[in-house]
């Protein structure tokens, strides 16, 4: 099981030019949850089974977000980790909660491929570097969870509640600087309405950085996903609600995107 996972893992990696897609498990309290604009969850359904039917869908990777973890000042759920891992072949992306190099390497012990950091980051910047540096900077990925504001676009924390002092284009400059391997940027505006990722802030940030971005707030139909490939320069795509209750299927998105002209893994 480890070496079919690894070989998937790294041929990910090493196959930069497919485009991803991305389904994204917010779990709160045991089970997966969807709101909107960060508010108003609702149940979608249990971690493992989701994890396996996106593992049987041919996802390109999973990620775990434990979205009440910084919140409530506690680590990631690492058993409910462990039996996801357990079960299936995609690279598997673990957040919520991991502020510190002794915390990451937990969820790697217990089946995490990457790790997505976002208060810990902001509060300590250097966190990102000391995790490039033990465990590489393609097992870092930095979370930035946005909103649009007078002066632009503004950077939050502790899942949505908090205002920082940071703009999200210099925000996303410096993590790249300081070692993150990907971004996963999130248009709260967005975020549950399934009106469609905020494509100009997600051009904004793609084309100003040299690590990949992945988009995430706002999928509602297939159409959203190649806007965000092909209007937003997004390396890939998150999506929740669309997938977990099964409006579209991953197979379907591929099948729309490669239709499309987008290069991906079918």
């Amino acid at each position: 099981m480890l070496i079919e996972r690894l070989f998937i893992f790294y041929n990910t990696i090493f196959s930069v030019l497919a485009k991803r897609i991305i389904p994204c498990l917010d779990v709160k309290d045991g089970r997966v949850v969807k709101g909107i604009n960060f508010e108003g969850l609702r149940d979608a359904g249990s971690i493992l089974e989701q994890a396996k039917f996106y593992n049987r869908e041919l996802a390109d990777e999973l990620v775990f977000l434990d979205i009440s973890a910084s919140t409530e000042s506690r680590q990631t759920t690492l058993s409910e980790v462990e039996k996801a891992a357990n079960e299936i072949f995609i690279p598997l992306t673990v957040g919520g909660g991991i502020a510190s190099v002794a915390a990451a390497r937990e969820a790697f012990l217990h089946g995490a491929d990457k790790v997505s950091i976002n208060t810990a980051a902001v509060q300590r910047p250097e966190l990102i570097s000391e995790l490039a540096e033990r465990f590489g900077s393609q097992a870092v990925v930095v979370a930035i969870d946005i909103k649009r504001t007078a002066t632009g676009y503004k950077v939050f924390t502790h899942s949505g509640k908090t205002e920082t002092v940071f703009e999200a284009l210099d925000w996303a400059r410096r993590v790249a600087e300081l070692g993150a391997g990907e971004i996963l940027l999130t248009s709260m505006d967005r975020d549950g309405t399934q009106d469609g990722y905020d494509v100009e802030s997600l051009k904004l940030i793609s084309t100003a950085v040299s690590i990949p971005v992945i988009a995430s707030g706002g999928a509602g139909n297939l159409q959203h996903l190649c806007d965000a490939f092909t209007l937003g320069r997004a390396d890939a795509v998150l999506a929740a609600s669309i997938f977990h209750y099964r409006k579209f299927s991953i197979i379907e998105a591929k099948q729309f995107l490669a239709n499309k002209g987008v290069s991906v893994r079918l």
